[in-house]
């Protein structure tokens, strides 16, 4: 068992942070939505939790006996501070979902130099972290089914926005 324990840490680690991030996410929704926000592109919302549940059930199933790479677990820590970064510049903003606010964008913090910076932290983000525990064909997959994933959620972001910039 004790040999288990650094991957049991990671696995434990990320389920905590995500389970964090979500608790987060719907206060955050919650108080926009109470001063006026709109959300947007719903219906594929379904669709991202069970592809982050699913990405997250392999990593535990598959990973919890593997050892730990410290290369792709320092990766990782870097990952985690830009994460922090996103989520501080957005604050109050930041959410799992498309919530439009008649407010001006946020332009502060990583978001000066880059449009979506929390999608690049989440598509490497689903790319590392299984290599932490060297499950490439998690790795693989799930960067398949992100790209799939994003591919709607950016569309909709991008369609909510204009309807945004036009009033």
């Amino acid at each position: 068992m004790g040999q288990h324990l650094p991957a049991l840490a990671f696995i434990a680690f990320l389920l905590l942070q995500r389970g964090a991030e979500l608790i987060l996410a719907r206060r955050n929704t919650r108080r926009l939505l109470a001063r006026g926000a709109v959300e947007h592109g719903a219906a594929h919302y379904p669709l991202i939790v069970a592809m982050h549940a699913a990405w997250l059930l392999a990593i535990a199933a598959l990973g919890w006996s593997n050892p730990v790479s410290p290369g792709w677990l320092a990766a990782f820590a870097v990952l985690q501070v830009l994460r922090i970064w996103v989520l501080a510049s957005l604050g109050s903003r930041w959410t799992t979902r498309i919530i439009v606010l008649d407010e001006p964008l946020v332009a502060r913090g990583p978001y000066r130099w880059v449009p979506h910076p929390n999608y690049l932290v989440v598509i490497a983000e689903i790319l590392v972290a299984p290599m932490v525990l060297g499950l490439w064909p998690v790795a693989l997959v799930f960067t398949l089914l992100n790209a799939l994933v994003l591919r709607i959620r950016i569309r909709e972001e991008a369609r909510a926005l204009g309807l945004y910039a036009r009033g």
